[in-house]
């Protein structure tokens, strides 16, 4: 599959050329996806797994089809596996059983920063590179961390859109995915401290967790509009979370009068944009982070990085890449998606 990438203005977007389908790489069993078998480690085994938060969210489909797009660029072995709920240990025994096929490196979206580090640390030492990408660990638990955007610009965006869409004053409340996922909570606290500094007019009244589940998060989307009856606005800095809130905004008596954005993707997002439920959200592209990720692991596997601060690798058609501090990799900055230009985009 292609991925058609292009920059718009300052931010580094991608258009996906074709419709987003992973067949026979998702994997429920603890077991590898595909042929992703591993091998006995060493710079050859370019055998790469995913393992998401969760299977069946559309946005780690979107991140493991990148991944799985650079992986069968520079020839290596694409695997996918993961648990069906987003819950802090289950991700461990697909972590146990990589460590056991020896696969050349783990691509992991941490659901808690601390709950898998024994398992991935016992990974490295049997020789796996450790990344994580869209959710770190504890930095002593990984080689590197594939970040989807600096989280000051991510908490930034998103209350600066509510901002404008609430005219800048009323109770806002945050619907966020699990209660310890590292991003969301490293956001939350950065768009309090924002939002109470440049926006002293707002208030952020609750922050409510749907776990990355769709009925659960537009049942708490219900609750939340029953429970403040004053809400201008929710601010969902997860894919799962803003398209389910804008479902139940779109169909009630609150369509135009609670405003809704947050982190999404185009195509969850055009129903709720096209009527009017959503005016702009934003996001980075899924894509384009599992496909820096891939590039990162072959870059680790093969010895030409380390994970040390200043490290530089090529990442096909993103360009190269250099390793920050603590063995971050920045994709970039967050796009804005509105009316206007979300007809561009498929992903």
């Amino acid at each position: 599959m292609t991925f058609a990438r292009k920059k718009i203005g300052a931010f580094a977007a991608v258009a996906v050329a074709a419709a987003l389908v992973l067949s026979g790489c998702a994997d429920t069993s603890g077991g590898s996806g595909g042929s992703g078998s591993g091998g006995e480690g060493g710079s050859d085994n370019l055998a790469i797994t995913f393992l998401p938060k969760n299977l069946g969210n559309p946005y780690f489909d979107t991140s493991s089809e990148g991944g799985k797009s650079a992986i069968d660029e520079f020839g290596g072995t694409f695997a996918e596996v993961g648990p069906a709920e987003a819950t802090p240990d289950a991700q461990v025994s697909y972590i146990n059983t990589a460590t056991q096929q020896a696969v050349g490196a783990l691509v992991v979206s941490a659901n808690d920063p601390k709950a898998i580090c024994d398992a991935l640390n016992e990974a490295r030492d049997a020789g796996v590179k450790v990344l994580t990408f869209d959710s770190d660990t504890n930095p002593e638990c990984r080689d590197l961390f594939i970040n989807q955007a600096d989280s000051e610009g991510i908490a930034k965006v998103q209350v600066d859109l509510i901002a404008e869409q609430i005219g800048g004053a009323g109770e806002v409340a945050i619907l966020s995915a699990s209660a310890n996922a590292t991003n969301q909570n490293a956001w939350i606290e950065l768009m309090k401290e924002y939002a109470a500094s440049e926006y002293p007019d707002i208030a952020i009244v609750e922050t409510v967790y749907g776990d990355d589940d769709d009925q659960t998060s537009f049942d708490k989307t219900a609750a939340l509009l029953q429970s403040h009856p004053n809400l201008k606005g929710i601010i969902s800095p997860t894919t799962v979370g803003i398209a389910a809130a804008a479902r139940y905004v779109s169909t009630s008596d609150y369509k135009g009068k609670v405003a809704i954005t947050g982190l999404g993707t185009p195509n969850q997002m055009r129903e709720y944009v096209g009527d009017g439920t959503v005016t702009a959200f934003a996001l980075w592209n899924p894509a384009d982070l599992g496909y820096l990720a891939a590039f990162a692991a072959k870059a680790l596997i093969e010895g030409e990085i380390t994970g040390e601060e200043g490290d530089t690798f090529e990442a096909g058609e993103l360009g190269e890449y250099t390793v920050g501090a603590d063995g971050v990799v920045l994709l970039g900055d967050p796009f804005e998606f509105t009316a206007d230009n979300i007809g561009e985009f498929d992903f």
